[in-house]
């Protein structure tokens, strides 16, 4: 089971995820993303939806046109964990692979 980061570990790991910020008002963090159309970010968003179902670790989202928003946390443990810095690197390697 996760465990909730402790806030020296959350600070470590988002130094690792420069692209992401904490979220305000609570313990998550988020991320947009600005893709070529429509049915790239249809396309991203699957990418993610694939890793993160073998994670069995799920964002939450939205969708506007080319533009996909991202905020992860980790709901049972009531903050961060380890599996939100996971699934957000994996994030961040799969947004490379669009430029």
């Amino acid at each position: 089971m996760a465990e909730r980061l402790k806030p020296e570990d959350r600070a470590a790991g988002l130094k690792a995820l420069p692209e992401w910020h904490l979220c305000e008002g609570r313990e998550a963090i988020s991320r947009s993303f600005k893709l070529h159309d429509f049915r790239q970010a249809f396309a991203f968003m699957t990418q993610i939806a694939l890793v993160a179902e073998k994670m069995n670790h799920h964002p939450e989202w939205s969708n506007v046109y080319r533009n996909v928003d991202v905020t992860l946390s980790t709901h049972d443990v009531g903050g961060l964990s380890q599996l939100d810095l996971k699934l957000a690197a994996e994030i961040d390697r799969i947004a490379g692979s669009y430029g």
